[in-house]
């Protein structure tokens, strides 16, 4: 398919059909620079990028999807919100959304060229649990990781709760992966317990999966760095549930991590 194609698809909430599918590149060099190419589509309409999503850190996940690496995409403003605690989400045309609780970073500086963790740990402002909806073009969710990638799937929506200056949790990167590695996150559908994760799924810890992604992003011709201001989703701590409007979902992490509702529109 074609960048305007993808981009319609997007648009309008349609599933692929099989000879749109046959289209897609089947590696993931190609993958990223048909989503980079819809981004400059984007840009050109006027959108704003605001950061990235990393998907399929959870490592729980991998032999479910048959997706065996982390993958990544764009967070824009048009499906981004921030709440203190309780928001919404406007589910209109995307296709097959699913719900993701996650943890959120912001960037007050670009980290450094080779950022070691400590370095990262230095440009990051604040963390907040977020939820991530993502979707699918694929039928059923049926999808390799390059369509996946081509797709732009990894978000559709993201809410962002209470946000905590990063070093009000942690004094520096060690204490900081330690506390997000042992946290429990407990995910609630219309107030019933539905599934708990931990965060040592997400590549040992969010902090080392949003490492592992800032080096991916670097070797990616054409993708735009990290910027202050910038934020990152770094990856669901349970499976993915499928969501609909009227629905009310919430999150809990343990310790000192803040939690988030959202009502689904």
């Amino acid at each position: 398919m074609s960048p305007e194609q993808l981009l319609q698809h997007h648009d309008q909430g349609l599933p692929w059909g099989p000879a749109e599918r046959a289209d897609v590149p089947a590696d993931l060099a190609s993958a990223y620079q048909q989503a980079l190419a819809v981004r400059q589509l984007r840009l050109q309409r006027g959108e704003a990028p605001r950061g990235y999503k990393i998907g399929f850190t959870n490592r729980t996940l991998w032999p479910l999807y048959k997706v065996f690496a982390p993958i990544w995409g764009t967070v824009w403003a048009g499906g981004l919100a921030f709440c203190e605690g309780e928001g919404h989400i406007d589910l209109t045309a995307t296709c097959q959304p699913r719900i993701e609780p996650e943890i959120v970073f912001g960037l007050r500086a670009t980290p450094a060229a080779n950022a070691s963790v400590d370095q990262l740990f230095d440009a990051i402002e604040w963390l907040a649990p977020g939820f991530e909806v993502v979707q699918s073009h694929c039928p059923d969710w049926q999808f390799t990781a390059s369509e996946t990638v081509t797709d732009s799937a990894l978000h559709a929506r993201l809410l962002v709760g209470p946000r905590v200056p990063v070093r009000d949790l942690a004094a520096d990167a060690t204490a900081l992966n330690t506390l997000l590695a042992q946290a429990l996150a407990t995910l609630h559908k219309n107030g019933q317990a539905v599934a708990q994760g931990q965060g040592m799924n997400v590549l040992d810890s969010p902090l080392l999966a949003l490492h592992h992604f800032l080096k991916e992003l670097r070797q990616c011709p054409g993708a735009a760095d990290l910027q202050p201001g910038d934020v990152v989703t770094t990856g669901t701590w349970t499976d993915a549930f499928a969501i609909a409007a009227g629905e009310q979902w919430s999150v809990r992490f343990s310790g000192p991590l803040p939690g988030l509702s959202v009502t689904m529109k």
